[in-house]
């Protein structure tokens, strides 16, 4: 199945990241200038893997496609180099990808699941964790799967049975020159997702709303403005 093409042009598409990935560089403190800053850059980069995609690339990650001289562009990058091993909804553990939503609380909602999921995991319901939200614009054609009959294998709601489903029909579009998919968001009803193949299309990063995330006890949470 091919899903239609979806002409957009969102401007505020809206990406979670948590603050302890969004600050200034880590290594600035123990340093007293930018040659010494320099050096210890790049023995952080024997082991920074988006810092290895940006020189030398990854398997299925050529550090062409990445972007440089933008602001959030270590943002951008690190979406594709960084990869959970069982991979996500629409990439593998190759490669990632850009995954964003149309409204802030779609974005909420998708971030809460997997958190919440961890949280099970480990049987501990006392949480609190800080998301500073990513604003991008994307343009251009988008497969789109918001008119599909029915729900698509890849939207199922169990990551262990979509997923594999997800990256499989994925990767059939990206071979053919697919920008990417929009779609239906699984955790909120109603809320729209986009998941972009390709760093350069991710467009004008600027940070907009930070948001706290609460577990208190129990699997529900509760989400408040920071």
């Amino acid at each position: 199945m091919t899903p239609p093409l979806t002409t957009i042009c969102q401007q505020a598409t809206v990406r979670l990241v948590p603050t302890a990935y969004y600050k200034p560089p880590v290594l600035a403190p123990l340093v007293d200038d930018d040659e010494e800053l320099a050096i210890l850059a790049e023995i952080e980069g024997l082991t920074n893997r988006r810092l290895r995609a940006q020189s030398t690339g990854l398997p299925g990650l050529d550090p062409r496609e990445l972007a440089f001289n933008v602001w959030g562009q270590s943002y951008i990058n690190a979406a594709f180099a960084y990869t959970r091993s069982s991979g996500n909804r629409f990439n593998d553990a190759s490669r990632g990808a850009w995954y964003c939503a149309f409204e802030d609380l779609t974005a909420i909602e998708e971030v809460a699941f997997h958190k919440t999921r961890e949280l099970i995991a480990i049987n501990v319901f006392e949480e609190e964790t800080v998301y500073q939200s990513l604003l991008a614009g994307f343009v251009g054609d988008f497969h789109d799967l918001r008119g599909s009959g029915g729900t698509p294998a890849c939207l199922g709601e169990e990551p262990e049975t979509a997923y594999p489903e997800g990256q499989a029909f994925a990767e059939g579009l990206r071979k053919t020159g697919s920008r990417g998919i929009i779609y239906p968001s699984v955790r909120r009803a109603g809320g729209t997702c986009l998941v972009a193949f390709h760093p350069h299309l991710v467009q004008n990063v600027r940070p907009g709303a930070r948001w706290k995330l609460i577990w208190d006890g129990s699997p529900l949470y509760t989400a408040v403005a920071d």
